[in-house]
Order: C-alpha cells, then structure tokens, then sequence
C-alpha cells in the first residue's frame, strides 16, 4: 500500500513550488552564472545614464533620437540608456486552449510556464518587479508588478490551475490581449508575450504599436507535429480553438503533403508578421531544452545590441529548421 501511495504521488504533476525549486537548481542558477555582468546588456531599461548610439531603426521611440549626432552624421541615431531605476516586466500570457496540446509528454503550457517561472525568478532575483496578464478569449486576470518569490508563486499557480472554459465556436485573439496590454501599462518596460500566434489575423499591428512605447520579445511555442503530420491511419482530431471535429486519413501521402504545404505557408506568414512587428522572437519546441534556448537567445540579445541591423536570427543563432 504505502507502494503505490508513492507511485501514485510520483504521478502527479508537480506543485508550483517544487517546480521552481527544479528550474533554480536546473536552470536558473546556472543561467545567472552564465550570464554574470551581461544582464544589463541583455535588458536595457529607460533610465538617465547614456550606454550607447546607435543608428535608428523601423519601430524605434523617435523620442530618443540624438539631434546633435543625427545632424551631425546625416543619419540618424538614437540614444540607449543604462538602467537606474527598477526594471518593470510585464508577462503577456495567451493560455487559450490550443496552448494545451503536445505531442509528447510536454505541452506548450508546460513549455510556458517553465519559460515564466525561469524569467520571472531571474529578473526578481536582481531586485526588479514583474507583473502578468492572463488570457483566455479575453484578458482573464491581471498581476501588478512585484519583485518576490512568493508572488513568482501566485503567478505560475494561476497559470496551471486557471480554468478551461468550453470551446465557444470563435478562435483566438490574439489581438485583444496586446491592445489591452497597450492601454494599461504606462510605464516604458520588458514585454514578454508568450502565445502560439494561433490566432486570427490583426494581431501583427498591434504587437508593432506596443514596441513603439516598449522592449518586446516574441515567445513563440510550437510542437514539431504543427509542421508534419505522421502516418497515424484514421484518426479523429478536434479544433482545441472551436472544437470543430475532423476525421482524417493520415494514411494518404497526398492529403500528408497538402497538410505540410499548408503550415509551411502559415508558418511564413507568422514570420513575416514577426519581422514586420520589428520584435526580438524567441522560439520555445515542446522538446526543446529551456536553458540552450535561453542561452541561445541570450547570444541573440548581445549580438542584436552590437548591430545596427532589423531584428532577424544571424545564421549561427537561428533555430534548428528555421530561416534566418
């Protein structure tokens, strides 16, 4: 008996806290080391001590333009300041139903909030605040900023134990959450929003609008089997957004192809309204390892502050099956 309690409890996913105390040990420290003096570099903030010029770019606050340089070299440039005052990062979470699906044994929830609870510990961990809103069809909760371990705890708690409402026929938003996020946060700071992009069309514009105000990175979660689609014979399947349902012959090797032919086109399409939005995107697989992505992102980071370049992956940085 006392056996299978054990088995049973071995089952269970782990709490919010166990779950952070692996990723302190696992990850968090350890990518803190790695780090050492760069996260300044990585997360400039607003303050009023000068850091660097650089040349402007698409999307860039016009309000930090040097005149005297820019009328000087004939190009224009703007200023990048060191941090003195608290950072502020805001977590935009799309947790709408097609974030619940994996292939394997990890989702792309589970993917996202491993990535939250690294990030969120590591920026409160240098004395810095975070805050979170929560999205499901609409903007569910909202967290204000703090800086503790104990509220890094409320938040990957909400995220794992929000409620899944039955499909409503209507798929996701996406541009909902970000214009919200555009009219309640007011202060300049670190944007993470943390989403599938599977949504409907709109968002593109809206993400573009919030990073001319704010420093925005795009999380993107997939699973590889968004892409390719195996030989499973006949299968149901069901829209997690709509719950439309489907039945397949994934069998056939033409019906394999069009599949294929189809997400490629959207997955262009989503790395176009990427670029286009002009943020630093970061690419999270369900089977992907959190501290090589993070480090690889890290590189990304430093490489971007020391180019005057658009935002797009250098070939070295750019993810596995991925165009630069």
């Amino acid at each position: 008996m006392p056996e299978e309690a054990s088995n049973a409890r071995a089952a269970e996913p782990p709490t919010s806290e166990l779950l952070l105390r692996r990723l302190e040990v696992t990850v968090i420290r350890r990518l803190d080391g790695l780090l050492q003096g760069d996260y300044r570099t990585l997360f400039r903030g607003a303050g009023v001590d000068l850091a660097d010029l650089r040349e402007y770019q698409l999307h860039d606050d016009v309000r930090h333009i040097d005149w005297n340089v820019t009328a000087r070299l004939q190009q224009p440039y703007v200023r990048q300041f060191i941090e003195d005052r608290e950072l502020t990062a805001w977590f935009l979470l799309d947790l709408s139903a097609s974030v619940d699906f994996g292939s394997a044994d990890v989702t792309k929830l589970a993917v996202s909030t491993g990535f939250v609870a690294v990030l969120a510990r590591l920026i409160t961990r240098h004395g810095n605040r975070v805050g979170a809103m929560l999205y499901d069809r609409q903007v569910e909760q909202v967290l204000p900023p703090r800086g503790s371990r104990l509220h890094v705890l409320n938040l990957l708690q909400r995220m794992r134990s929000r409620s899944r409402k039955a499909p409503a026929g209507t798929g996701t938003e996406l541009a909902t959450l970000l214009q919200f996020a555009g009219g309640a946060i007011k202060r300049r700071s670190l944007l993470f929003v943390v989403s599938d992009f599977i949504s409907t069309p709109g968002w593109e514009d809206a993400l573009a609008r919030l990073g001319r105000r704010h420093e925005v990175v795009a999380v993107r979660l997939f699973d590889p089997l968004e892409m390719v689609l195996p030989e499973l014979g006949l299968v149901t399947v069901e829209d997690a957004e709509t719950g439309e349902q489907l039945f397949l012959d994934t069998s056939d090797p033409a019906f394999r192809a069009r599949y294929q032919a189809i997400a490629e086109a959207r997955e262009a399409t989503l790395r176009a309204g990427l670029a286009q939005a002009g943020a630093d995107t970061l690419e999270l697989a369900t089977d992907d390892d959190l501290l090589d992505a993070l480090l690889r992102f890290a590189e990304l980071r430093r490489w971007r502050g020391r180019s005057s370049l658009p935002s797009r992956w250098p070939q070295h940085l750019a993810p596995t099956g991925s165009a630069a």
